[in-house]
């Protein structure tokens, strides 16, 4: 089996300045020195960065309007941005307002958190803990 460099002659000096000559030929052509630059008019660009102490750039700018609106409209939810659902997705709780209002006096509905004898009694324990903890703390100062 033949190795893969074998079949190529070793490249003299010769070869390589030719190469290296038309290497460098190549980047030369596609290079391009850019001298004029110009900033677009319509656009309004800090070229420095302020000196937060400096009395001259701390006086207040005029408030866009238009951008504070837009961006007050873009923080919406979508069911104050558009009229009906925009895909399918916001369809499910568009209408995310209750049928029935919620009585927390009607106990038909309202199942409140209730103490039982187990939530009483781990209860007692976390409290003597905590003051047992408080008392180790306490006497340590």
């Amino acid at each position: 089996m033949a190795l893969r460099g074998a079949d190529k002659e070793a490249a003299d000096a010769v070869h390589r300045d030719q190469i290296f000559r038309e290497t460098v030929q190549k980047e030369l052509s596609c290079q391009h020195l850019h001298t004029h630059f110009s900033l677009n008019p319509q656009r309004r660009i800090h070229t420095f960065t302020r000196k937060p102490m400096s009395w001259h750039d701390n006086v207040e700018e005029p408030v866009d309007t238009e951008f504070l609106n837009l961006i007050h409209h873009a923080t919406l939810e979508p069911s104050k941005k558009y009229s009906e659902p925009q895909t399918e997705s916001q369809e499910i709780g568009w209408n995310s307002t209750p049928l029935i209002s919620v009585d927390r006096g009607d106990r038909r509905l309202c199942f409140p958190c209730r103490k039982t004898e187990i939530t009483k009694h781990m209860e007692a324990i976390w409290s003597l803990k905590e003051q047992s903890g408080n008392m180790k703390g306490g006497s340590a100062t």
